[in-house]
């Protein structure tokens, strides 16, 4: 699986336990330190601008699909289904597809649409387009989905995790420290989610004495 698989299966699986499965504290621990270290590999060696030789198959850009969109499911009230046009665009993401998807998401969504999970998947479906870089399209369509779901973590924590496969670690840490200042003290994510800065300071500290890091 590439990394672009793991780090999406790394967020799916973050969120998941935090919010919907509400695991044990010993549990967060072991999940934790499973995750650091697949963001320590990733910092360490990871090369997000290079070509991955050989080339991903389409099944893996397809589990890639499914894990991020069910990942941004388990943040919403699985009650409530999201509009018809967000499980259109799901399914071409699945497929990996997300020229498409983020094409139907932009057309249905305009300028003013409150719909927080649409902008927030169609921030999802452009990174993912330009191949987990955060364009300017993307930035805008993460703040918008921000100013839809205030004091919603979602937003804030895909930027986030698109910014570390970018390979900007200190951005990365700077977003996920907003959302935990801005977080309630008993949200379910605030310990495993300080964990993870405390565990980028100490990676970010270790880099930059090395010179790998400016």
């Amino acid at each position: 699986m590439n990394w672009v698989a793991i780090i999406s299966l790394a967020a799916a699986a973050f969120i998941v336990a935090a919010t919907v499965l509400r695991i044990e504290r010993s549990g967060w621990s072991t999940l934790g330190a499973v995750l650091t270290l697949g963001l320590a590999g990733y910092a360490w060696q990871g090369s997000p601008d290079l070509a991955s030789s050989p080339k991903a198959s389409a099944p893996e850009e397809t589990r890639s699909g499914e894990a991020i969109i069910e990942a941004r499911r388990a943040l919403f009230d699985s009650t409530q289904p999201p509009a018809d046009y967000l499980i259109l665009s799901d399914g071409f993401a699945r497929r990996g597809d997300y020229k498409t998807a983020a094409g139907l998401l932009k057309g249905r969504l305009g300028d003013t649409r409150a719909d927080g999970e649409g902008w927030l998947a169609l921030g999802n479906a452009l990174v993912e387009h330009a191949g987990g870089n955060v364009t300017p399209a993307a930035a805008e369509a993460y703040a918008r989905a921000e100013a839809v779901l205030p004091g919603h973590p979602g937003p804030s924590f895909f930027l986030g995790a698109a910014l570390l496969r970018s390979g900007d670690l200190r951005g990365a840490r700077d977003v996920w420290n907003r959302l935990l200042e801005a977080s309630p003290a008993d949200a379910p994510w605030t310990d495993e989610l300080r964990s993870r800065i405390e565990r980028m300071d100490g990676l970010i500290a270790e880099l930059e004495a090395s010179g790998a890091l400016q």
